[in-house]
């Protein structure tokens, strides 16, 4: 089977390698941020909430550092907004946390304002105006759904004609559009809400599984799967009504192995992979 290796694309800084990763992300825009605390959380629940750093790496290489205050997520997603400031948010809403699922910070790491979107958080990501997709996995099985913000609901899949959305788990965010590959029947989903004769378009796909997407004018790539195709790679093209498989490998770190435990974000035609320890990332390019 044709392998198919990440290029190397973004690292964290030694001078934070003695801090514990929390999570991790590639914005719109390119940049890779690190979301740093000094210890990991502890079972059975921390004191909340709690000081955090943020690690910015341009595409230029150039490094930022921005401190977050009194941030409560223990489980978190990130990413950036636009204006320079930050989005931080719990996977999971506990009691005391959910008025403050989703933090915003400003750019000097001061909070902005705060809200709910719902438990069970699979994929948190910010386009280019500034817009917050968000969505839920099955423990929630709410859709995708879009937040201003200031917490306003700005869009949501419900009526959209999404077959089978249970379970997002794939979720593609470039521009201001949006890719989906939902459970249970892993249609491939384009989302534009600003556009108002169609919005929503959906082809049929046969690729099952999927936790990351790609997507270059007619051509889509799926990453992972179950069992043993945890690591494949699918190729297909974008018909009238389904997406037309072409071939299937895997996808590798950049030596060669396979990444073990990750995190995945994908960006229009690319897919970025942060395997353990999670300081490092690599990205593959369906677009090269």
């Amino acid at each position: 089977m044709q392998q198919t290796a990440l290029v190397p694309y973004a690292h964290l800084p030694q001078a934070h390698h003695d801090r514990h990763v929390l999570t991790s992300t590639v914005d719109v825009f390119g940049a890779a941020h690190w979301l740093l605390a000094e210890r990991a959380p502890q079972p059975g629940g921390d004191v909340l909430p709690f000081d955090a750093l943020v690690v910015s790496v341009d595409l230029g290489g150039n490094v930022e550092l921005t401190e977050l205050s009194a941030v409560w997520a223990r489980w978190p997603h990130l990413d950036r907004l636009p204006d320079g400031g930050f989005v931080v948010a719990a996977s999971r809403v506990r009691r005391y946390e959910d008025t403050h699922q989703v933090q915003v910070f400003d750019a000097l790491g001061r909070e902005t304002s705060s809200f709910s979107v719902g438990d069970a958080i699979e994929h948190l990501l910010v386009d280019e105006a500034g817009q917050i997709w968000v969505g839920h996995f099955d423990e929630n099985p709410i859709g995708i759904h879009r937040w201003s913000s200031t917490g306003r609901h700005t869009w949501t899949s419900d009526d959209a004609g999404i077959p089978g959305l249970f379970d997002c788990y794939a979720l593609n965010v470039s521009g201001t559009t949006a890719w989906a590959c939902p459970y249970t029947d892993f249609p491939l989903v384009e989302i534009r809400p600003d556009r108002t004769d169609r919005p929503v378009r959906v082809w049929a796909n046969r690729v099952r599984g999927s936790h990351a997407l790609a997507v270059h004018d007619e051509r889509v790539a799926f990453y992972g799967g179950y069992g043993e195709e945890r690591d494949r790679l699918a190729h297909g093209e974008i018909g009238e009504t389904s997406v037309e498989p072409t071939d299937v490998g895997l996808l590798t770190l950049p030596d060669g192995s396979a990444p073990g435990r990750r995190r995945v974000v994908g960006r229009g035609s690319r897919i970025y992979v942060q395997a353990e320890p999670f300081t490092t990332w690599g990205v593959f390019d369906l677009s090269s």
